[in-house]
Parts: C-alpha cells; structure tokens; sequence
C-alpha cells in the first residue's frame, strides 16, 4: 500500500474511533508512521483527505453493487432484472450486499464515522441522511414504481413499499454494527424480512 492509501486507511480508522473533529493531521501522520509535513505533500488538509476518503468509500461500494446489478444511481438499469427476479435470487442479492457493508473496512468503517458525525456536523448529518437513506429510498421508490407500472408488484404507495422494504434492513445492519456476534442471526431475520415482503407485495399475491 503506498503513502497517500496509507494515510487515508489510517485516518479513516481514527475518525472512526474518535470522529473527525477530534483527529488532527499530527496524529494521523503519527499513525501513518510520517511527520505532518511529510502528509501534507499527499494531501492539502484534514477536509482533504475526508473528501478523498468520501470518493474511495464511493469507487468501492459502486464497484461493488455494479458487480450485483444494483445501481444506486440509476434504478432504470436494474428494472428488467427484478421483474424476474426470484425470492431466493433476491435473498442472495441482499445477503451479499449486506455483507459487503459490514466486512468492507473501508465502508464499515466510513459508515461508523457518520454515524458518530451526525450527531456532531450539520453538514456531516446531511451527507449521513443523503448517503444511507435518501439515495437507498429514492432507487427503491423508482425501482418499485416501474415493477408496479410492470404489473409486478401490487398496486400500492412505491414510497411506503420503499420505506417498508429499507426500514428493517437498516435497522438490522445498525444491530451488527454494534453487536458483531449477533450478525448470523441478523441474516436469518434479514431472510426472513425479504421473502415475507416478495410474498406479500407480489401482484396476485394473497391480500
């Protein structure tokens, strides 16, 4: 690992601890292994190496979800697959994403931060409401209104159905966050959310 990735890795992992305020470039160099003005010929400031960290957490969890055919930015591309997709194809799909979520280092620990920091920084608190459930709530309301329009899903609110789908989800990836031990019973609960909501919003279903 070179020096600018080292640096970032290393800052990342104290934010996470301590959040960012209370971090300061002294002591991210110390942890890198460099003196201050070493770091500074990598990055120009603390808000710089946060704003590099911001767009490798984001390269990597695009890479990832691209990978698995969820595109967060653009749900237009995934219609096709989840009109036909299976209850098991799906429990795979969310396992795998949540898996991801929870043992990625850097998006673990990006995720810590920011829940530490939207408590603390206005402007950390928006980005953390964009980041984990503004853009979540927005691919999954678009995604589930054309599976409706589709004659996939019942005839419901794409908001709510959103919001009944992600609630649960985010709630169960909280709970691993703070208790590790409890993630294989996470994923039962996980499973379980998942093909409860394919039965009940499936177009035809029992209602």
């Amino acid at each position: 690992m070179n020096t600018r990735d080292r640096i970032l890795l290393e800052a990342l992992r104290l934010f996470s601890q301590r959040g960012y305020d209370a971090v300061s470039v002294e002591q991210i160099a110390a942890a890198v292994g460099i003196k201050a003005p070493s770091l500074y010929k990598h990055y120009k400031s603390k808000r710089d190496i946060f704003d590099a960290i911001f767009e490798e957490t984001a390269r990597r969890y695009g890479a990832f979800t691209d990978a698995i055919s969820i595109h967060i930015q653009n749900s237009e591309q995934d219609v096709a697959l989840f009109e036909s997709i299976t209850a098991d194809d799906l429990v795979e799909k969310v396992k795998a994403l949540i898996d991801y979520s929870l043992h990625d280092e850097y998006v673990s620990l990006f995720r810590r931060m920011m829940t530490i920091e939207q408590f603390r920084t206005p402007e950390l608190s928006a980005l953390y409401s964009q980041r984990y459930v503004e853009q979540i709530h927005t691919y999954h309301s678009r995604l589930f209104s054309r599976m409706i329009q589709a004659g996939v899903l019942a005839d419901e609110d794409p908001m709510i159905l959103a919001m009944m789908y992600d609630a649960p989800i985010l709630i169960l990836l909280g709970e691993c966050d703070r208790h590790p031990e409890k993630e294989p019973e996470a994923m039962q609960t996980l499973e379980a959310h998942v093909r409860l909501f394919y039965r009940t919003f499936q177009r035809g279903a029992p209602r």
